[in-house]
């Protein structure tokens, strides 16, 4: 038996469908969109229920943050916020940055003050050389200067680099570690920098196991959906890393994902990062293959080819990063990826991979171009993770094999300024994030936040994309500019399709899921420079009203 209808009204609808681009009503019923247009023509369909609440407002398809983790929800449970951009936390409470070491110390001074047990690691998050004033690297000496007894371990906001003490290192042995990225001193001693994941696991296991997925507090997953509702998102991907292959983690999530307040939609790509054979992720990912339930599905495999670009991780194609000519690290090199992506590919499934530079995409795109020449596949949407330097040869290349990309347009403005000063050079970071010329060349482009790399803000992430402004107030590539239409496409029905899931999220259409979100102001119409204040006021999930905090 159908249940109840109840029609929503609004200042205007933008549906994101080229049918009815407009609308003032939309009727929902068990969950679905079952008319859009005049309220006349949402009545037609029987006895109704007049939500008008928003009446004053905007509807628009529920935004869609189609890269982000898991990871920035158990990060606000179980660890300390220390980074230099201002955040708010699951609470709606602002988190002050801090933005040079001598802050920090004392940020982390006051953390370890209030620590009852004297053996408990310090674990902080969201720190970042790059944005403090002055620029210098973070050292065991400088965090040695917090506590010379309890283990530290800080996690860079962009998760590739960590930074510990020396109490941390003696616990870890890292006297006997020789992996890559343990940065050391003219002494040989480590300095307490940890580049990518290799050289981070040994202290991840000693002090803050959590981070390997290994938590199933209920609260990591709601504090993920609740700071990603609060800027409008109904959708929101966990970009690979969790382990919802144990038992007890999926159960969590489940759990946690089937209460009825619970505000989002979780879209979680099976394990590519901490699993490390190809058989093993065709195993993992066929187990969870329709073990998901109305708020929380799986799709795609995440692997990572390169690090982090402002950790000087990435791997460039030459001249390399600026000044030093020095190029990153491999996660997955050339030689592993032309094995590993065929294999997964001919297993059917979707190959989603962070690639920060262009040497990285670069090495991804011979892959596909192996697997693809080994067995064709249609509509594979094989798609890249950030993509920052993909040039106009790199994205045709893409566009031939099928491979799309949901760029990392946030890096505009949080690290533009430091990309054109320290890692890039003026063209390649007026160049960054190509979106413009993707869209140009027939390729289904997205954007994201890749939170908690930088805060998870749809909104923020359209502004970026129409905007291209730096920190600084600066242009970067203002041809790389796209309208605020193909911006909101982006983090709706563009990223939808990224996740196979356009037939059902994305737009407001008769027949998807009643997702939207509520604005207090047209994104389309206001000045592109003001899409980033525009307010939420609600999300609907499923046609329930999830109220957003003034």
């Amino acid at each position: 038996m159908p249940g109840p209808v109840t029609v929503f009204s609004a200042k205007k609808i933008i549906t994101m469908d080229s049918a009815v681009e407009e609308a003032t009503h939309v009727a929902v019923r068990d969950g679905i969109i079952l008319e859009v247009g005049t309220l006349d023509d949402c009545a037609a369909w029987g006895p109704y229920t007049l939500n008008d609440q928003f009446a004053g407002s905007i509807l628009i398809p529920g935004l869609i943050e189609s890269h982000a983790h898991l990871l920035d929800g158990l990060l606000w449970a179980k660890a300390a916020y220390v980074g230099a951009i201002d955040r708010r936390d699951p609470s709606g409470k602002l988190c002050k940055g801090v933005n040079n070491i001598p802050a920090l110390i004392g940020r982390l001074k006051e953390i370890e003050a209030r620590m009852p047990d004297a053996t408990t690691p310090l674990v902080g998050w969201g720190v970042d050389p790059s944005l403090n004033d002055p620029i210098v690297p973070i050292t065991r000496h400088d965090l040695d200067e917090v506590s010379k007894t309890r283990p530290i371990f800080l996690l860079h906001a962009s998760c590739h680099i960590a930074y510990v003490n020396s109490p941390t290192l003696a616990l870890a042995n890292y006297a006997a570690i020789k992996a890559p990225g343990v940065l050391r001193d003219a002494s040989g001693a480590p300095t307490g920098e940890l580049q990518e994941v290799a050289a981070m696991m040994a202290a991840i296991k000693a002090v803050a196991a959590d981070m390997i997925g290994g938590s199933t507090d209920a609260t990591q997953f709601f504090n993920f959906a609740r700071v990603a509702q609060a800027r409008g998102t109904t959708t929101i991907v966990d970009g690979g890393g969790s382990t919802y292959f144990e038992p007890a983690f999926l159960k969590a999530a489940l759990a946690a994902t089937a209460a009825p307040d619970f505000p989002a939609r979780i879209h979680a790509h099976n394990n590519g990062i901490t699993v490390p054979t190809a058989d093993d992720m065709i195993k993992f990912a066929a187990m969870l293959e329709g073990k998901g339930n109305d708020k929380l599905a799986f799709g795609g495999l995440k692997i990572l080819v390169d690090g982090s670009n402002q950790g000087f991780t990435g791997r460039l194609r030459p001249p390399g990063y600026l000044g030093s000519g020095a190029n990153g690290l491999w996660n997955r090199a050339p030689d592993e990826l032309k094995e590993l992506v065929p294999a997964l590919h001919k297993a059917g499934l979707q190959v989603v991979a962070h690639c920060n530079a262009d040497q990285a995409a670069e090495a991804f795109i011979d892959a596909v171009a192996i697997a693809q020449d080994q067995k064709p596949r249609f509509d594979h949407r094989h798609f890249m993770v950030h993509g920052q330097l993909l040039d106009e040869s790199l994205l045709r290349r893409m566009t031939a094999l099928g491979i799309h990309a949901t760029l990392f347009s946030n890096h505009m403005y949080y690290w533009g300024d430091f990309h054109r000063s320290h890692t890039f050079g003026a063209f390649r970071a007026a160049a960054m994030n190509p979106a413009a010329t993707a869209l140009r060349l027939g390729m289904v482009v997205a954007a994201h936040s890749d939170t908690p790399v930088s805060p998870v803000d749809p909104l923020l992430t359209m502004w970026c994309a129409a905007n291209r402004i730096s920190a600084s107030g600066r242009v970067l590539g203002a041809k790389e500019r796209v309208s605020a239409y193909d911006a909101l496409k982006m983090m709706t029905f563009n990223a939808a399709f990224l996740l196979h899931r356009d037939h059902e999220i994305g737009s407001i259409r008769v027949g998807k899921r009643a997702d939207f979100a509520v604005l207090g102001h047209d994104p389309l119409a206001v000045d592109p420079t003001a899409i980033k204040d525009i307010p939420v006021r609600a999300t609907i999930l499923g046609g329930r009203v999830f109220p957003v905090a003034d």
